[in-house]
């Protein structure tokens, strides 16, 4: 099932994080570099990542957390707002690490790229680290391409030369 969310309150905090379980664990290092505590880390990594979303991220135009869940477990999740005139911003594609290699970040993909078809044209615009090769791989079996050597990341308005940039165009008919 595609769960469509467009308010911080309607998140399940505890569903989403664990999707980024290992993501939090590893920005441990890069955000709290001197907390020896990992437990208490990956608490400071979940806390700081759920006040960016309900300060930062809901206040964006049509900022929408998109979720697969199956058996009321949430699978996959990733995040879209409008940056411009049907050109949308995809970021944090993700799946729970114990779900990983069985077609879910391409089935939610395929699904949120489905559902914005209903609405007309669009592009979705997205980075992804170079050395990402599943989640690029993901990108392009999904209809993907890679528009530059640079990501762009709408939301910090900044580039980055250890992204591709990759981009998802529709035009209706």
């Amino acid at each position: 099932m595609l769960l469509r969310i467009n308010k911080y309150n309607d998140l399940d905090k505890r569903k989403l994080m664990d999707i980024y379980s290992e993501s939090n664990f590893e920005n441990t290092d890069y955000f709290y570099p001197d907390e020896r505590d990992k437990d208490k880390a990956v608490r400071m990594v979940e806390a700081g990542f759920m006040d960016f979303l309900k300060n930062d991220f809901y206040k964006k135009y049509e900022a929408t957390y998109w979720i697969l869940e199956e058996n009321g477990i949430w699978l996959s999740a990733l995040r879209t707002c409008l940056v411009k005139d049907s050109i949308f911003y995809i970021e944090a594609l993700e799946t729970r690490p114990d779900s990983r290699k069985r077609g879910y970040a391409a089935k939610l993909l395929n699904y949120v790229i489905n559902t914005l078809k209903n609405d007309g044209s669009f592009r979705l615009c997205s980075c992804v680290s170079k050395k990402n090769i599943a989640s690029i791989n993901t990108h392009i079996k999904c209809g993907f391409e890679i528009v530059s050597d640079e990501g762009y990341d709408y939301l910090n308005d900044e580039s980055d030369i250890r992204d591709y940039g990759l981009e998802y165009k529709y035009l209706s008919e």
